[in-house]
């Protein structure tokens, strides 16, 4: 009798734990038999070299490093909680050897040389942008270019004052320190801007790139977690926009809302909507072959709105975009962030040229572009906190990799087509002016 009702009680216990223990949408027998399997196959150093054994790898990891970063009180409430945890702890367990380099070779090559960032970001653009009120749209990207590039030249003042104080000197700060953190990321970024100043300076450009590597790193985590705080703190405020970026007078009385409700979920669509993604990035490619000196997302973003603007995307096909750009963010993000931590983020570097004179530097750059920008924000009718953080502290990361960190933390993922519009666009002033100024300054 006793054997008999010992099975059903076993088999609830495995139930409760499967139904309350939920990790990245997955229950927790089912979760940790996955982690069980994942912990194998690292050890035996048998994950699969391909997008099988990446996407494996980043899906389970992803998904404890958010649960740990959104459980924990201290790293939930102050630290950028899951986003902010899913990049240093990859890029710790990478450094430290925890995750074996064939491991990390194999993620890598699927977030970078498969570019599956691409790819998401493709989607979270084109999907970001066609939910949008096409006149709030129109209003928002005009008032929003002039609050970025204002907030990065005051940044870029402060910060190399501060550096004059702190003994690096005016022009040091401003070319290696500045300068990187506003460049628009690493491979549209520091990377073009470490060749410049390569062939200025006739040395490695590989001993430039060095240099800039750990302020862009540096910065780019203060801003997870600033702007991961600065929501926190101002919930309630009317400085809130909720994940609006645009003031108007509906707003005040409470009337329309921004964003066009998000379409039901349709099976039948997802691939449609893939293909809208990708047919927008094929346009943005083919302009830059056009005009090289102007980056490919750049375009993507400009003719993205460019149709929403002048409604040439019929309904559905707006809707299947939306629909598929909800999937790849609410399913992939916890990966993405995990494989950015584990990939390209290293750790190893940023701490064998850290300074406390950077980390001051760092500090004040993601305050000051913060502050900045939500001031100007506010002067240009935008809600200060959402333009504190997509034309301010988005503006101190890496690139696409960063900014998507920073909405993650933040809970404004919605604003990606902004903050990818200053990423881009102040990127490549950034690099003009450091290609001017390297001879003068150096």
């Amino acid at each position: 009798m006793s054997e008999e009702t010992q099975a059903p009680q076993g088999a609830g216990i495995l139930s409760k734990i499967e139904s309350k223990l939920q990790v990245a949408g997955i229950g927790g027998v089912a979760f940790l038999i996955m982690v069980v399997l994942l912990g194998t196959v690292l050890f035996l150093r048998l994950l699969p070299n391909n997008m099988g054994g990446g996407l494996f790898a980043l899906v389970m990891l992803g998904g404890i490093f958010f649960y740990v970063g959104n459980n924990l009180p201290i790293l939930r409430s102050y630290l950028g909680g899951g986003s902010a945890f899913a990049v240093v702890a990859g890029s710790i367990l990478a450094g430290t050897g925890v995750v074996p380099k064939e491991a990390v070779v194999t993620i890598r090559t699927f977030i970078s040389t498969q570019n599956f960032l691409e790819f998401y970001i493709v989607a979270l653009i084109t999907s970001a942008i066609l939910k949008m009120d096409r006149k709030l749209l129109l209003k928002s990207a005009v008032r929003f270019l002039p609050v970025a590039f204002g907030a990065m030249i005051i940044t870029f003042f402060v910060v190399s004052f501060v550096g004059q104080l702190l003994g690096l000197g005016f022009n040091h700060t401003a070319l290696y320190v500045a300068f990187p953190m506003m460049a628009g990321g690493i491979g549209a970024g520091i990377v073009p801007l470490s060749n410049i100043y390569g062939s200025a300076l006739h040395v490695s450009a590989g001993s430039i790139l060095n240099q800039l590597f750990p302020a862009v790193v540096l910065a780019n985590l203060m801003a997870i977690i600033g702007s991961s705080l600065l929501v926190k703190f101002t919930a309630k405020s009317k400085m809130n926009g909720q994940g609006q970026l645009l003031k108007t007078n509906e707003d005040m009385a409470g009337g329309d809302a921004k964003q066009e409700e998000a379409p039901a979920v349709n099976y039948s669509q997802m691939l449609v909507g893939m293909m809208v993604a990708l047919s927008f990035y094929m346009i943005g490619n083919l302009l830059n072959a056009l005009v090289p000196s102007i980056n490919a997302f750049a375009f993507l973003i400009l003719a993205v709105i460019v149709a929403k603007a002048l409604n040439l995307v019929p309904k559905f096909y707006e809707d299947s975009a939306v629909m598929f750009g909800n999937l790849i963010v609410s399913k992939t993000t916890q990966a993405l962030l995990a494989g950015i931590g584990l990939a390209l983020v290293d750790m190893n570097k940023l701490l064998a040229t850290l300074s406390w004179q950077l980390v001051v530097c760092a500090f004040v750059s993601v305050v000051t572009i913060g502050i900045a920008g939500a001031f100007l924000g506010k002067l240009f009718g935008l809600y200060p906190v959402e333009s504190a953080i997509s034309a301010g502290m988005i503006n101190n990361s890496m690139g696409g990799t960063g900014n998507v960190a920073v909405l993650s933390a933040s809970n404004r993922m919605g604003l990606i087509a902004f903050a990818q519009m200053g990423n881009r666009i102040g990127g490549a002033i950034i690099l003009i002016l450091g290609g001017l100024l390297i001879t003068v300054m150096h």
